[in-house]
């Protein structure tokens, strides 16, 4: 096979700016620098995050650790257990610095809220407990936390996370002080959670102008309100056996009844996907105000024209819009679970070792940061990259660029040392484990 490598490297260094990527971590851990007590906590904060961006296969403080020269894991451990740090304050911060660099002059961003699950054993770990997490299609054990997207034309990356702790934990006194859950958090349901986030990042002065999600929150109609009374629109997935009244209708009727007398249908593309538009035919239908609220309600309804399976729509907005931005809208809430696989398969998200509820919002606020990291570079790569016959920029594709910025410095010495720290350690973890049981220990 004929290839121009001289081509090549010239169309790679066209986007590779090592000085502006470095220049863009160091912005991100300067802009939340302010929010650790030491300066040796925002130190560590920065190998962490760099630690996540890496090309480690597994991502824990032991092998970041390890990566960032680092003697022993302790200071990582310290920097998510104990090092006093404002993590809201770094949320607020990563918020801001994400909606200034996504969303350009006057646009308004889409916010698209979900949950995802991390599988889990035992019992100890916060929030734990068997339950349905889409991550396995099925209830596991498993840890629960629902995340707020911001999309804009420049790209999406998470803004906020709650981590969803059941009302068996919220009721187990003993349980909530051995996890360090603070006394004033009380049981809130996925909604709930979104709504306070939603709020959260409205008042902290993101400008958005819709939110979208599926079922599990357009079936709430208190988080339908809260959103209401932000004045933002939103296009929120209800099920089929959701009730929504016609105008003048006496009764209200099932979603899957409404579909049988709605039309005219528009096939139209809900964005597009890595094969081409993902096209569908669509409809909507005015239905009455939910009560205390006016304005325009409709029901939007989604056709498979391959299978003929529909989806449907509660949508909301303070002033008329067409059914073209419904659909934009509701094409949006595939974003999140881009974002998802993304930071699960290329920042670490899921691989916290962690069981204490300060701990994970520490990890997950820092996954959040490596996510926005490679998201705005890939995205200001895409602003500057003039070649042509290639794809924009992804995300994968701005880490693996990013990392050969970066230099890897190991010595023999280096490795020999965590060889021996590492296998001393699981050999003492090994010893206590087979006291516990009451089992002879190996040797």
């Amino acid at each position: 096979m004929k290839t121009n490598i001289p081509v090549a490297v010239a169309a790679v260094s066209s986007v590779v700016d090592p000085q502006a990527w470095t220049t863009e971590f160091e912005t991100v851990m300067e802009l939340v620098s302010g929010r650790f007590a030491r300066p040796e906590a925002a130190r560590n904060a920065a190998d962490l995050v760099a630690g996540l961006v890496s090309d480690l296969e597994r991502k824990n403080c032991w092998t970041i650790a390890e990566r960032s020269g680092h003697s022993t894991p302790d200071r990582l451990q310290h920097l998510l257990s104990r090092a006093a740090r404002d993590v809201g304050g770094v949320r607020d911060d990563l918020r801001r610095y994400v909606a200034d660099r996504l969303l350009g002059p006057g646009e308004e961003g889409v916010l698209v809220v979900d949950e995802t699950g991390d599988l889990k054993k035992g019992t100890a770990t916060v929030g734990v407990q068997r339950q349905y997490t889409g991550t396995a299609g099925r209830v596991e054990n498993a840890q629960v936390a629902v995340f707020l997207t911001l999309v804009g034309a420049r790209g999406h990356t998470f803004i906020d996370r709650a981590l969803y702790l059941p009302r068996c934990w919220v009721e187990d006194l003993r349980r909530r002080h051995q996890a360090g859950v603070p006394d004033n958090v009380e049981f809130a349901t996925k909604p709930a959670l979104a709504a306070a986030m939603i709020t959260h990042a409205v008042t902290g002065g993101v400008p958005a102008g819709w939110v979208t999600g599926d079922e599990v929150y357009g079936a709430c109609p208190k988080l339908r309100a809260a959103i209401r009374g932000l004045g933002l629109g939103y296009v929120l997935a209800v099920a089929s056996n959701h009730r929504a009244t016609y105008p003048g209708a006496e009764e209200p009727d099932l979603a899957s009844d409404l579909a049988l007398t709605i039309g005219p249908w528009q096939r139209l593309s809900a964005g597009p996907g890595a094969k081409g538009h993902r096209y569908y035919s669509w409809a909507r239908t005015r239905i009455e105000p939910e009560p205390h609220s006016n304005c325009h309600h409709w029901l939007l309804i989604r056709r498979n024209d391959t299978t003929g399976e529909l989806a449907y729509y509660r949508c909301w907005h303070p002033e008329p819009v067409a059914l073209t931005d419904l659909v934009a809208v509701a094409g949006k809430r595939w974003r999140i679970e881009e974002n998802f696989q993304a930071a699960k398969g290329h920042v670490g998200l899921d691989q916290h070792q962690v069981r204490r509820w300060d701990s994970w919002h520490r990890w997950t606020t820092l996954a959040m940061a490596a996510h926005a990291l490679l998201t705005i570079v890939a995205a200001t790569t895409r602003d500057t990259d003039t070649t042509t016959g290639l794809i924009p920029i992804t995300l994968p594709e701005a880490r693996r660029l990013l990392l050969t910025t970066w230099q890897r410095a190991k010595s023999l010495t280096h490795a020999l040392h965590w060889s021996h720290w590492r296998r001393q350690h699981q050999h003492r973890a090994q010893q206590a484990h087979y006291r516990h049981r009451g089992d002879p220990a190996p040797p």
